[in-house]
């Protein structure tokens, strides 16, 4: 199993920390402040891209990802650098995915041309809602018709693009959502994230839901009609669910996304990314600190990374377990079984298929769309001894 990322690919994670304001909903590493020398911070990206390369050499790498955070906020010159060390470090696959997150505001739109002459070659735009009042409750900077113009710009500068929306939010009915959606699948290229709102400790909807003045909320029945509209509607549309919260065309699902959930190898660099690298036959998880400060000072002096952990055999399973039954694709129960030096539960796997929650073979398992909404359950009804 010492090399069993390599059914899945490598890819790298590059994490922007910086945002025009903070979302009252978001619970990302992201942090507002006035003054970014950019430079400074691609210096020790370089760095840390060597680094890590000398860990892992000879590899090729499928996928990289620059996530926040608000990309969109670094200079394209920032990005052609960070770039330009990735292909020096590893040899890149002949059909690399290269993805940045981007905010739809017009100054950030304006810089798409100089990311697809840096190499990027997909998009994901952060637009979370098509309706100016909800756009303003989210605390999003830009309006419907900013997003409209940048997803135009977006979608002349590069072949794949990619939206999220938002759903479940205030005051917001089925029929509306539904229209929502009907109209994003409209515009949509070849993939959508379409996720539910969830209430984070920490974050300002957060304490305003602690104190009862978050009003407005979906209850449980309606979140769950709202989920399944969700999947009829872009069915119809051709673009399937191919994990709980993404849908795509055939062929065009993130390949950076799929390394995280089919179990492959990952570096993760900035601050607060995490990461799964196998080194000389041993599975690794990897952690950088949070702050941004913090992991600036200590990447220029050589180690952005604060902690290092072997991962066991029962780690490894469980990990691919978690993350490989949120996709629409089976999962390999001997891979599983590899991993762990144990089985499955063949009883347990029986049990949750005659209940509706999975479909098994011999030799796989699959959440079905009932499992995958109480895909916590159906984790917990395996793994637990």
């Amino acid at each position: 199993m010492s090399e069993d990322w390599q059914e899945v690919g490598f890819g790298l994670y590059i994490h922007w920390p910086f945002c025009a304001a903070k979302c009252p909903y978001c619970d990302f590493n992201s942090h507002v402040v006035r003054q970014i020398d950019q430079h400074r911070w691609l210096r020790a990206y370089v760095s840390e891209i060597e680094r890590v390369s000398a860990e892992t050499p000879e590899r090729v790498l499928n996928s990289v990802f620059f996530g926040g955070g608000t990309p969109s906020l670094m200079a394209p010159e920032i990005v052609g650098g960070i770039l330009d060390a990735v292909r020096d470090a590893w040899r890149v696959a002949n059909d690399i995915e290269i993805t940045l997150e981007a905010n739809p505001s017009s100054t950030e739109a304006g810089r798409f041309a100089g990311y697809r002459d840096a190499g990027v070659n997909r998009v994901s735009m952060g637009v979370q809602a098509l309706n100016d009042r909800d756009l303003t409750r989210l605390g999003r900077l830009h309006s419907v018709a900013e997003a409209r113009a940048a997803f135009a710009i977006a979608r002349d500068c590069f072949d794949r693009v990619s939206f999220d929306l938002i759903y479940t939010r205030q005051d917001q009915t089925l029929e509306a959502w539904g229209n929502e959606l009907r109209t994003a699948l409209d515009m949509a290229v070849d993939h959508l994230s379409l996720y539910q709102l969830t209430i984070e400790d920490g974050t300002a909807f957060g304490d305003r839901y602690k104190v009862g003045t978050l009003r407005g909320l979906p209850d449980e029945d309606l979140a769950r009609a709202m989920y399944d509209i969700t999947q009829e509607i872009c069915d119809v549309h051709g673009l399937p669910a191919y994990e709980v919260s993404n849908h795509a065309r055939p062929g065009a699902q993130s390949r950076h996304n799929l390394i995280y959930w089919a179990y492959g190898d990952y570096a993760g660099i900035g601050p607060g990314a995490h990461g799964r690298l196998t080194m000389d036959g041993q599975k690794w998880a990897t952690e950088t600190p949070l702050a941004p400060g913090d992991w600036l000072g200590r990447a220029e002096a050589g180690l952005g990374e604060i902690h290092r952990q072997a991962l066991t055999a029962g780690d490894q399973a469980s990990e691919y377990l978690m993350m490989g039954l949120r996709l629409t694709q089976q999962l390999d129960i001997v891979r599983y079984d590899r991993f762990a030096d144990q089985p499955l539960p063949r009883d347990r796997i029986q049990h949750l298929t005659d209940l509706g929650l999975l479909q098994s073979t011999d030799t796989t398992i699959q959440a079905t769309d009932k499992g995958r909404v109480l895909l916590n359950a159906v984790i917990r009804a395996l793994l637990i001894p």
